[in-house]
């Protein structure tokens, strides 16, 4: 029976990462050219995930550059009786909320801008607090992260609404919409966010707490 507070690391005890088993690890030896195995799936086991702020900080680094071109390129031009007329994420908000649909323009404007710049800033904000030994607010800084890892997949509302439409509208001379550049940038912007927060680990958030516990 462990202490009460104990880590994972200070009773030898490591999370497969590949099937989520718990198991023993021997500490002696342990990162120093030895690597332990896991008894259901035979995984190598590591206390952290490996490289994880070197390859968080690539990913987030990434989706901040794609997200500029995201919105100033068009995600969707509508060509109609040989007239085209191409719309970014925020002419199409702001179109949405002259034309009296401001539920779906708030929709639009929230999943599609504020919540991938969102995600940027707050995985930024958490790799720098880890790369500082901050001790500040562990527990609020790990539900950020588990916030921002769960509304990772809801950016991609824009481009859903995309997909739809272009599948849906060849009129041919009357009216075809096709996905525009700034889709592509989009679409990546938040697949890299995603893997960004995958392969985080919100346990380094702990590791220079000392004693606090939440």
């Amino acid at each position: 029976m462990s202490a009460p507070g104990a880590t994972g690391i200070s009773i030898g005890c490591a999370t497969c990462h590949e099937c989520g088993r718990l198991c023993r690890v021997p500490l002696q030896g342990f990162g120093h050219g030895y690597e332990s195995a896991c008894s259901r799936c035979g995984s190598a086991l590591h206390f952290r995930k490996r490289y994880s702020l070197q390859r968080t900080w690539a990913l987030v680094i990434a989706a901040a550059i794609c997200y500029v071109p995201a919105n100033l390129f068009p995600v969707m031009t509508v060509i109609s009786l040989g007239q085209a007329d191409s719309e970014t994420i925020l002419s199409g908000a702001i179109y949405l909320l002259t034309s009296g649909a401001w539920p779906l323009a708030l929709i639009v404007f929230i999943a599609s801008i504020c919540v991938p710049m969102a995600k940027i800033i707050a995985l930024i904000s958490l790799l720098i607090s880890v790369h500082r030994s901050s001790s500040w607010r562990p527990a609020d800084r790990t539900r950020l992260y588990r916030t921002t890892e769960a509304i990772g997949r809801w950016s991609m509302v824009d481009i859903y609404v995309d997909t739809i439409l272009v599948a849906l509208v060849s009129l041919g001379n009357l009216a075809t919409i096709e996905a525009g550049t700034g889709a592509v940038f989009f679409g990546a912007v938040v697949v890299l966010t995603m893997f960004a927060a995958e392969s985080f680990d919100p346990r380094l958030i702990w590791d220079n707490c000392g004693e606090v516990r939440a």
